[in-house]
């Protein structure tokens, strides 16, 4: 009997040591995962901190008059936990899967093999400058300013159909006769075509060229993609100026609300009706919404701001739904124009419950 004790203390004494162990080992084995958590939120209407630390507005305006703004058009963020340099440990990880507000994701789909965490940076950068040509030109559009946007080639890919016909900087005037006036509008054009020749009108430099191009098909799985192989930009002549400025945030997801904050700034009365406002999708200059990543997150931060209302992309709805926190009330958007309608609801105290939602209705 004393042995039998003596074996079970031994054991007693020994899982706890042994568990510490294991959990010491855990924390410092590399994981294959980082975390999404919820970021910084930015009213649209406010100011931030510039690069030395002083408060600017986030939309600045000249050529045009502006208006007295109330509440708050907040966009929002996402933090990332973790990079290829140093991923977080499985204990960190065990923590951030207890927490509805965070999110355990592949490191390969945050950063991309053979990507360094600098050029992650430079892109989501590059992409959050375009998104603020695209909100400025959506609110402009919608407010009736002619923007002329021009489409752009910026660089011809190696070996494609494009290759010694097109080039950088010619500007893509028209497709069969058609005026491009976006690069949206260009590349469905050619995808419309379904393969056959287009005749592009370009001016390279003052003069104008007529040049044919065939596309050629691409298949993802059961997607078919008609090509050229160029990279485009749109570039756009403003009648106003505006500025738009927020330090160490990248991506394309703030343009929804940067666009509605223009909007507001050059308006007269409040767009929100002075209520505590938050959101988020991608813009394009037409005032399609488009989807964004991380809108759990981005949910708990609007709440946390003190936002009662959150603006969310209609393509998003699948990951909202289920997953909204309490006293937050998520209005499902796909264009610019369906976001002003719902502003318009929330600054008049209307029936809020009209409004598309992202709740799934199923029937027993």
């Amino acid at each position: 009997m004393d042995r039998t004790r003596s074996v079970k203390l031994g054991l007693g004494v020994w899982a706890p040591i042994v568990a510490l162990i294991a959990l010491v080992v855990l924390t410092f084995l590399p994981t294959p995962y980082v975390i999404q958590r919820p970021g910084p939120v930015y009213d649209t209407l406010g100011t931030a901190a510039g690069a030395d630390g002083e408060q600017i507005p986030l939309i600045h305006v000249e050529g045009a008059e502006t208006f007295e703004t109330a509440g708050t058009l907040d966009l929002t963020t996402v933090q990332v936990v973790g990079n290829r340099e140093r991923t977080p440990s499985w204990f960190e990880l065990a923590l951030a899967w207890m927490d509805p507000s965070r999110a355990v994701v592949p490191l390969d789909s945050v950063f991309p093999e053979g990507v360094t965490t600098e050029q992650r940076d430079e892109r989501n950068a590059t992409m959050m400058v375009d998104s603020q040509h695209e909100a400025t030109a959506a609110a402009l559009n919608e407010l009736g300013y002619d923007t002329g946007a021009e489409v752009a080639v910026v660089d011809v890919v190696e070996d494609a159909p494009a290759t010694g016909v097109l080039q950088a900087d010619d500007v893509i005037t028209a497709i069969d006769g058609t005026a491009v006036t976006s690069a949206k509008q260009l590349r469905q054009a050619i995808q419309d075509a379904g393969g056959d020749p287009v005749e592009l009108t370009v001016d390279r430099g003052g003069d104008e060229k007529v040049v044919e191009v065939t596309p050629e098909k691409q298949v993802d799985g059961d997607v078919t993609t008609w090509l050229i192989g160029v990279t485009l930009r749109t570039d756009y002549d403003f009648e106003v100026d505006v500025t738009l400025q927020l330090d160490n945030v990248g991506g394309p997801s703030a343009g929804m609300m940067f666009a509605l904050g223009i909007i507001d700034t050059l308006t007269e009365g409040e767009l929100n009706g002075g209520e505590n406002v938050a959101g988020t999708g991608t813009i394009e200059a037409d005032g399609t919404v488009g989807p964004i990543g991380g809108i759990r997150q981005k949910l708990y931060g609007a709440r946390d701001a003190g936002a009662d209302w959150f603006l969310a992309p209609s393509s998003n709805c699948d990951e909202v739904t289920g997953h909204v926190p309490d006293g937050l009330t998520v209005i499902s958007t796909s264009t610019l124009e369906e976001s002003l309608d719902a502003l318009e609801v929330i600054a008049n105290g209307g029936d809020v419950d009209s409004l598309p939602t992202c709740d799934v209705v199923t029937s027993p």
